[in-house]
């Protein structure tokens, strides 16, 4: 991608008021006193650069499960899956992929399937880094059961400095591999809980790209992998 490709990125719908409202500041900044209009000037920019919303190759191979997160993965547990979607209390693997306010934020669906429930649960905006996030953050439970048959549960976390989760899923929806699902704002965390025996095929530390960079393989019976920092 060239560096024109980034800058025309297109911009996600949720973000034109933001984009606006720092434009019209940034024009009272320049009023003021101009030091602080070219300060203005930079968040907007940078504004307009965390709603962007890029397109994605997503991989269609049935059985795949791709990020729904931009991100780097934290590491890897064992967890039970959330109370809210009745899964029972058998711990699964967790992936947990945080993203920091210079990732893209547009949240993708994992696999190819139907969403089976939505639950929204309030609560804090501790940092979305910490693994106590998962139960005390405001997040948006999903559950969803794939083409292949495996039921899928991912979860959008509120961060530190985020206040709103955007879901845009519907229960009873069809969806495809990779379509967006929504946002957070302004850095948060994604967890998604495989299906039993299912081993993660990213290790932690690694860079994730929603709707491209593959989680799992639930019809392969490979080990988790390894990894090292280089």
């Amino acid at each position: 991608m060239s560096s024109w490709d980034t800058v025309k990125t297109p911009l996600h719908p949720e973000g034109r008021r933001f984009v606006a409202i720092f434009a019209i500041i940034t024009a009272g900044l320049f009023y003021l006193f101009e030091p602080l209009g070219w300060a203005g000037v930079a968040l907007t920019l940078w504004c307009a650069y965390f709603f962007r919303d890029p397109e994605r190759v997503s991989p269609t191979e049935k059985g795949l499960l791709v990020s729904p997160a931009d991100g780097v993965v934290l590491p890897i547990i064992k967890d039970k899956p959330p109370l809210e979607l009745d899964m029972g209390d058998e711990p699964l693997t967790r992936i947990s992929i945080f993203m920091n306010v210079f990732n893209v934020h547009v949240n993708r669906v994992p696999a190819k399937g139907e969403i089976k429930k939505l639950r929204y649960v309030p609560g804090k905006f501790l940092d979305a880094a910490l693994d106590k996030a998962s139960e005390k953050n405001e997040r948006q439970l999903v559950l969803m059961k794939t083409e292949s048959g495996h039921e899928v549960a991912f979860v959008q976390i509120a961060g530190l400095v985020a206040r709103r989760i955007l879901c845009t899923l519907e229960e009873g929806q069809d969806v495809e591999v990779g379509d967006r699902m929504g946002l957070i704002r302004f850095g948060s965390r994604v967890d998604v809980y495989l299906p039993k025996g299912v081993e993660p095929l990213v290790v932690e530390g690694q860079i994730m790209i929603a709707g491209e960079t593959v989680l799992a393989d639930c019809s392969n019976q490979s080990t988790a992998r390894e990894g090292r920092k280089q």
